[in-house]
């Protein structure tokens, strides 16, 4: 996520500042962060079918993480339960850490694609 700091925020137009707004209401009002998770745990693999392999392309480590969030959120959601404030995802924490491998995935079935169709 682009967040923007308010050192720069002065110099943004009024469009887009209330754009900012907008969009830092916006997440805080989707939930997903009061339940620990970050913006691309969110992404479903039945929608995407490469996200399969961009999960397995990640580090172990970030692998576990990433099933302990979803975990943890599933069961705060049975719960009707929220994490306390002091462990919410902090803006800088929600970090695209699984886009740019997707990303990529998409992009080489995409040639796979292209040289397999010539």
């Amino acid at each position: 996520m682009a967040y923007v700091s308010r050192r720069f925020a002065s110099q943004l137009s009024s469009g887009q500042r209330v754009f900012n707004a907008f969009r830092e209401w916006y997440v805080s009002a989707c939930g997903y962060r009061q339940l620990g998770l970050r913006k691309d745990d969110l992404m479903n693999e039945e929608d995407i079918p490469e996200l399969t392999e961009a999960v397995r392309r990640l580090p172990e480590e970030e692998q576990n993480l990433r099933m302990f969030r979803m975990k943890r959120a599933l069961d705060l959601s049975m719960k009707h339960q929220l994490l306390p404030k002091e462990e919410w995802t902090k803006p800088e924490e929600d970090v695209e850490y699984l886009t740019p491998i997707l990303d990529s995935v998409i992009a080489e079935r995409k040639e796979r694609e292209h040289w397999n169709w010539k």
